[in-house]
């Protein structure tokens, strides 16, 4: 269970393991900044409740090209730090194709991150199932420390929404959302990630947006 720490909170006497949203004072790791505190064998970090994404490793991130390059891509992925998709971690890239061609300013993708060095500089790969240019659906954004919400416990309600709407739905952890499918229902599936979003801290949520679904169904019937 994360717990919710606030700027001065102790939070460990290892500063070699302190991270993000931390500062270190002598010997001791104090939160720097209100957020969820985070705690794995050899880092802390504190996530903030509001603002930007910071990547992890591993993170699926939906990100706009914001400059092309001979060699690759630079991505807004909705954070203080931009990302670099190589040419060769794109499959469509292919020798005598421009590389404007395969993805140019304003496109979005679906990527992974794979590495992120000391300085920041994030990279990520298009080459895993789930990545994808997006070139029909919708985005959605929603602050991105309401993320595990949508997702929900085990992706339970990722999993009601698309089984009750029928539509496809990939969650980015930088709160840009794909949906794609029938409209109408990509209409009601945004109103309930609003939903969730503007309610992440209530008991309750997964029948009250089970309820929201139905009662916006019926209304459309």
């Amino acid at each position: 269970m994360r717990r919710i720490v606030l700027p001065g909170d102790f939070l460990s006497n290892n500063p070699k393991i302190a991270g993000y949203g931390t500062y270190v004072e002598g010997d001791k790791v104090y939160a720097k900044i209100l957020g969820l505190f985070e705690e794995t064998e050899n880092s802390i970090r504190v996530i903030p409740l509001k603002g930007k994404y910071v990547p992890s490793v591993g993170d699926t991130v939906i990100g706009i090209v914001r400059e092309v390059s001979a060699n690759g891509w630079t991505l807004d992925i909705n954070s203080p730090y931009q990302a670099f998709l190589p040419a060769m971690e794109n499959p469509e890239t292919k020798p005598g194709k421009k590389i404007s061609d395969v993805l140019d300013m304003g496109d979005a993708v679906i990527a992974k991150v794979v590495n992120i060095d000391p300085r920041m500089k994030v990279t990520v790969t298009m080459k895993d199932k789930i990545c994808r240019a997006i070139r029909f659906g919708r985005i959605v954004a929603i602050n991105p420390a309401r993320v595990p919400r949508v997702i929900g416990k085990k992706g339970s309600m990722i999993k009601l929404i698309k089984s009750e709407l029928d539509v496809q739905m990939i969650v980015g952890q930088n709160g840009l959302i794909w949906l794609n499918g029938d409209r109408k229902k990509i209409s009601i599936a945004e109103e309930v990630i609003y939903l969730i979003e503007e309610e992440a801290h209530t008991e309750g949520l997964t029948d009250r947006v089970a309820e929201f679904i139905k009662g916006r169904k019926n209304a459309q019937a």
